[in-house]
C-alpha cells in the first residue's frame, strides 16, 4: 500500500515537471514570437556618414546598433570584401585599424594616418538572418604639391624671343595651375601677329610668352590648388636681356657758382649693367667733398644716375657723361654745364616766362610712367628729382635762359 502510494506521488511528480518545462517552452516561443513581432531585433540606430579627410590624418566611422543581444557587429571594407573586425578584435594585419565598443550600442572603427589605398566602401554588419548592414565611402583626398623636377626654374631671353614656363602638381583631386605675376601687374598673351590679351590671371600647365618684351621681366607664379588646403606656389624668374639705354631729361644745365647743381639720367639695362659719371675728357668722377653720386632703382630693369656737384665753380663747366655697361653693350648720355650770370637784371616779360610749364616734366613723367609701369592719371606721385633746383629767386633765373646769353654759348658748343 506504502509503495503504491510513493509510486503514485512520483509520477504526479513527473507530470508536474512535463508541465513546467512546457510551459517554460511556451513562454520562449511566445516570448521570441513577439520579439519578432514587435521589432525587438537589432537594428541601426543611425545611418553610417560618408568621410572625406586629407591623407596622414585619422578617419572615424561610428556604428550604432541598438537590441543587439547575442548578435556581433563586424567590419568589412566592401570591395575587397576583407574583413577588419568582428566585435572588439581586429582581424586584419594592418596595425593602423582598431576598434572600439562603449559597452552599450555603439562600435567605432579608426584608421590611423589614412593613405591613398585606405579610400573605398566600409560596411558595419550585424550577423542577423539575414545579415544587416550598413555601408560608407571613405574619401582620401591629397593637398598639391608641385613636381619640381618636371617644373621650369628661372629662365632667360632676349628681348623680342619667346619663353615657354611649365609648372606640374599633384594631388587629389588632380590640382589646377593658375598663372600671375608677383608684382600684380598683367600677363601680356600674343596670339598670331597681331592680337595681344591683357590677362590677370592664366589657367594652364604651361604659359607661353612671345614677342616678349622689357616690361614683361620679374617674377611669375605658378599656384597649384584642389579645394584641399594649403595651395602651394613656385616662383619663377623670367630675365629678358636687351642692350643698355641712356635717356638724359635735360641735357643743357645751368646755375650760378657756389651753388650746388644736379645732372639725371635714365638707364634702362638687363642684365644689370655698371653705371658711372666721366667728364667729357674721360676722367672717371668718384664721390668726395666735391662730387655726390646716387642711383634709385626704378623696376627691376631701370634705374635713375644722380650726380651732384657742389659749389660749382668755373673749372666744373663743360661736358659730362653718365655711361652704362653690361655684358650685352653700352650707352652713354651727355650733359652740358654752364654758369648763369645772376647780375643782369631781369625783364617782366622773364618773369612771366618762368611761370610757364616746364615742358620736359611731362616728358620725365612718361618715361617714369613707363617704367614703374604708371599712367600719367595715377595719383601716385612721378619719381622726378628737384634737388638741383635753387630757392624761388634762384630756380626762375636756372629754369629760364636768356636767348642772348644762349647764343655764345651754343657757338662754343658747334665749334
Amino acid at each position: 500500500m506504502v509503495n503504491m502510494r510513493a509510486t503514485s506521488t512520483s509520477q504526479r511528480n513527473h507530470r508536474m515537471s512535463e508541465i513546467v518545462r512546457f510551459a517554460v517552452a511556451i513562454a520562449v516561443i511566445t516570448s521570441w514570437c513577439t520579439f519578432r513581432v514587435n521589432g525587438y531585433e537589432p537594428d541601426f540606430l543611425f545611418p553610417l556618414d560618408n568621410v572625406t579627410i586629407a591623407q596622414g590624418r585619422d578617419a572615424i566611422f561610428t556604428c550604432v546598433v541598438n537590441n543587439i543581444g547575442g548578435n556581433r557587429v563586424a567590419w568589412i571594407k566592401a570591395d575587397t570584401k576583407a574583413i577588419l573586425a568582428i566585435h572588439e578584435h581586429v582581424i586584419t594585419n594592418n596595425d593602423r585599424l582598431s576598434v572600439t565598443h562603449n559597452d552599450f550600442n555603439t562600435w567605432t572603427l579608426n584608421v590611423k594616418a589614412v593613405r591613398r589605398e585606405d579610400r573605398g566602401t566600409y560596411m558595419c554588419q550585424v550577423n542577423t538572418d539575414p545579415m544587416k548592414s550598413q555601408s560608407a565611402f571613405l574619401e582620401v583626398v591629397i593637398p598639391p604639391d608641385i613636381v619640381y623636377e618636371d617644373t621650369s626654374g628661372d629662365m632667360m631671353i632676349p628681348e623680342g624671343g619667346s619663353a615657354k614656363l611649365i609648372c606640374k602638381a599633384r594631388g587629389y583631386p588632380e590640382p589646377k595651375i593658375l598663372w600671375k605675376r608677383e608684382d600684380g601687374g598683367d600677363i601680356i598673351v600674343r596670339t598670331g601677329t597681331t592680337v595681344k590679351t591683357k590677362m590677370t590671371t592664366v589657367e594652364g600647365e604651361s604659359l607661353l610668352l612671345s614677342k616678349v618684351t622689357r616690361s614683361e621681366m620679374g617674377a611669375y607664379l605658378c599656384i597649384a590648388a584642389n579645394g584641399v588646403p594649403p595651395s602651394v606656389s613656385k616662383r619663377l624668374m623670367l630675365h629678358v636681356h636687351f642692350h643698355p639705354l641712356v635717356q638724359v631729361p635735360n641735357q643743357l644745365v645751368g646755375a650760378p657758382q657756389k651753388t650746388d647743381i644736379t645732372l639725371q639720367c635714365y638707364v634702362e639695362a638687363s642684365p644689370k649693367s655698371i653705371n658711372y659719371w666721366t667728364r667729357e675728357s674721360g676722367e672717371m668722377i668718384i664721390s668726395n667733398d666735391k662730387y655726390n653720386m646716387t642711383e634709385i632703382t626704378v623696376s627691376y630693369y631701370s634705374a635713375q644716375m644722380k650726380l651732384t656737384i657742389r659749389k660749382l665753380k668755373k673749372s666744373d663747366l663743360g661736358g659730362y657723361k653718365c655711361i652704362s655697361k653690361n655684358s650685352i653693350g653700352e650707352a652713354e648720355g651727355n650733359i652740358r654745364v654752364y654758369e648763369m650770370d645772376l647780375s643782369k637784371p631781369r625783364t617782366p616779360s622773364e618773369d612771366d616766362n618762368d611761370n610757364a610749364i616746364n615742358t620736359f616734366d611731362s616728358e620725365e613723367d612718361d618715361y617714369e610712367n613707363r617704367n614703374t609701369g604708371r599712367n600719367s592719371s595715377n595719383n601716385s606721385p612721378a619719381l622726378k628729382d628737384q634737388s638741383h633746383r635753387l630757392p624761388r629767386s634762384s630756380s626762375n633765373i636756372i629754369r629760364h635762359v636768356d636767348y642772348v646769353m644762349l647764343i655764345p654759348i651754343l657757338l662754343l658748343m658747334k665749334y
